[in-house]
């Protein structure tokens, strides 16, 4: 009796063992299917967004002031540039046939306070870690971006989302963000996701490392 009770419960501590392994495994299974749903969603927004970066030539006082008199100087005359634009494509159009009147203007202001500091105005495709911008959060990705780069360009940078026009002080972010992403990006960028943001750098570090890049 005693064996056959030994027995039983032997049994019955293996079917607890197994029902306890099932669950890590679906609970496993739901983690990565619930991330990599998060991280599909993270990989699209960059395709609705374009992004102003000012780099300062060094991170002196001097400099960085001088950064954001260029980006003060940018910001002016873009002002009204993409009104009535809705896709980032079009955006990225407009902005493009714009660069060489952006570029003159920063040279100009640059110059105007006495610098002589080269600079370059150019739309670039550059990876970006997760930033926090007032009440929204863009996660880590490649965003293509309107590059400011002032003299050495070895400063600390200036960023913001040109479109949807993000930088102007009139523009209230989560409404221009509401214009161009899907209720669940919305939720992304406006919610509390910051273990989800870090595990979706490790992921695109980590596709990096596999492609060889």
């Amino acid at each position: 009796m005693t064996l056959l009770n030994t027995t039983q419960n032997s049994l019955k501590l293996k079917n607890i063992e197994k029902a306890l392994l099932i669950a890590f495994v679906l609970t496993v299974a739901c983690s990565f299917t619930s991330f990599f749903s998060f991280a599909k969603q993270c990989e699209d927004i960059p395709n609705h967004v374009l992004r102003l970066h000012v780099l300062a030539n060094s991170d002196t006082s001097e400099d960085q002031e001088l950064k954001l008199y260029v980006r003060n100087r940018i910001l002016t005359e873009s002002a009204g540039m993409l009104d009535g634009v809705t896709d980032r494509e079009k955006a990225e159009q407009v902005v493009r046939q714009n660069v060489p009147r952006l570029k003159a203007a920063a040279a100009e202001e640059i110059a105007q306070r006495g610098y002589q500091y080269p600079v370059n105005v150019k739309l670039e495709n550059i990876y970006f870690t997760t930033r926090h911008y007032q009440q929204v959060t863009l996660p880590a990705g490649t965003y293509d971006a309107l590059r400011v780069t002032i003299g050495q360009a070895k400063g600390k940078n200036w960023w913001c989302v040109m479109f949807p026009p993000m930088c102007l002080p009139a523009a209230e972010e989560k409404e221009e963000l509401d214009d161009v992403l899907n209720p669940q990006q919305m939720e992304i960028v406006t919610g509390q996701y910051e273990i989800r943001f870090k595990s979706l750098e490790l992921y695109e570090q980590l596709k990096s490392w596999a492609a060889g890049k």
